[in-house]
């Protein structure tokens, strides 16, 4: 008798249960995905579409202009009555957007407001970018929880950590985020740095050695000119203790046509460069963004996304794994989910630490690893990034770990000390 067959057949018959079981627990996200709004749907394309041309007409604008960056930032919409022409807006929210720009400003470009769901009232687009009342009325939170007018040295640096700082290089960005975490910089109108002011940021870093990694944001760093970056970005790759450079930007998603042949060309001439920007939710993943990534990936540079958990937009486990999964189609690598901080008028966008946890459970074991960011709390006062994850760990000893698995399995794991390597070659 050949017992070899047997057991394949066993085997084969456990492989086959266990690929049901494995079904089983990704079904719940299989029936909803689809109803999720996205920006590469065929229904929300053509709703985009729609948007776009009414724009275009409002503004008496042709295509070529739409995918001219130049063209998009100098027509950002900041005007409720022009507003009021493209998505409809109750007398309630009028009156809200005519008061909180009395505090805050709010500037959105036509590419990202072509982008609102209209038959939505709670778009997340709509929600990310067009002021509500709420920002004025809760007056919770702080104007800088990050501390960092304490961790400015020289310049527009701010450094928080032993070998890396940020060059903060402007003020201006494509839209205003409503849950900006530097909205205090916003003021009331676009100002870069001085190259006098960036010159002190630079000759602080050549002058300490000990940094390698330089971030350099905003506001959003491509609102800079081609002229200024290719300056800016030449200076920062010269210092030879500089390892790599780091652009954090959102144009990517609020204003892909800033991803033109000249900057690719600019950017080209610095590696290793990497870029992180700012997806939030998968309505923002559209034709144009995609294109935008393609671009920056075709050339070598490594993309990153750090999202952030915010309340109505993706504090929900099947709308960021949804989201992860369309950035890695643009490849686009999932690197922090940021807890949102209490940023004064911004209150209405935070969440629990429990949801946040909650996401990182569901993506876990139930995606691949490519697709799970670090979900990261930054420490008040300037403190610092601090990784949280859901408890794996159940418990420990000399010789042993206990462990929980992704579903939930609790393991005692072997773990003895290691041996000097001298000793086991012995």
């Amino acid at each position: 008798m050949d017992c070899t067959k047997f057991d394949s057949i066993d085997n084969r018959e456990i492989s086959i249960n266990r690929a049901t079981e494995l079904k089983s627990r990704i079904q719940d996200y299989l029936d909803i995905k689809d109803k999720i709004p996205r920006g590469l749907s065929p229904e929300q394309i053509e709703k985009t579409e729609a948007q776009k041309k009414k724009i275009l007409n409002l503004l008496n604008a042709a295509d070529e202009d739409w995918d001219n960056w130049k063209w998009q930032l100098k027509n950002r919409i900041s005007d409720v009555d022009f507003l009021t022409k493209v998505i409809d807006l109750t007398e309630k929210e009028i009156k809200a957007i005519k008061q909180v720009q009395k505090k805050y400003r709010w500037s959105i470009s036509p590419y990202y407001l072509s982008l609102i769901d209209n038959n939505n009232k709670y778009c997340p687009i709509k929600l990310m970018s067009i002021p509500s009342n709420i920002e004025i009325e809760k007056k919770a939170g702080k104007i800088d929880p990050m501390g960092e007018e304490f961790t400015n040295p020289a310049g527009s640096i701010t450094r928080r950590y032993p070998d890396r700082l940020i060059i903060n290089v402007t003020n201006e960005c494509a839209m205003y985020c409503r849950h900006c975490q530097r909205r205090r910089n916003i003021g009331t109108e676009d100002l870069h740095q001085s190259r006098e002011v960036l010159q002190e940021s630079i000759d602080y870093i050549r002058a300490n050695p000990e940094i390698r990694d330089v971030l350099i944001t905003g506001g959003d760093p491509l609102t800079l000119s081609d002229e200024m970056l290719d300056w800016l970005l030449g200076e920062v790759h010269a210092i030879p203790s500089v390892e790599y450079i780091r652009l954090g930007t959102r144009t990517i998603v609020t204003m892909p046509q800033r991803i033109s042949d000249n900057l690719l060309n600019i950017l080209k001439k610095y590696p290793p460069l990497y870029i992180n920007t700012h997806f939030n939710h998968p309505m923002e993943i559209t034709k144009e963004s995609k294109e935008a990534c393609d671009k920056l990936a075709n050339i070598g540079i490594p993309l990153g996304n750090q999202a952030v958990l915010l309340n109505g937009i993706n504090n929900d486990k099947f709308v960021m794994r949804l989201m992860n999964h369309e950035m890695l189609k643009c490849r686009v690598r999932p690197y922090y989910i940021f807890h949102a901080k209490k940023v004064v008028g911004t209150i209405h966008f935070n969440t629990s630490v429990a949801e946040g946890i909650e996401i990182m459970e569901y993506l876990r074991g139930y995606t691949s690893g490519m697709a799970i960011p670090t979900y990261i709390i930054n420490a008040p006062g300037g403190k610092g990034k601090t990784p949280i994850l859901p408890q794996y760990i159940i418990s420990h000893g000399k010789n042993y770990v206990k462990i929980r698995t992704w579903e939930g399995e609790i393991i005692d794991y072997p773990s003895f000390p290691s041996k000097p390597i001298e000793d086991i070659f012995k």
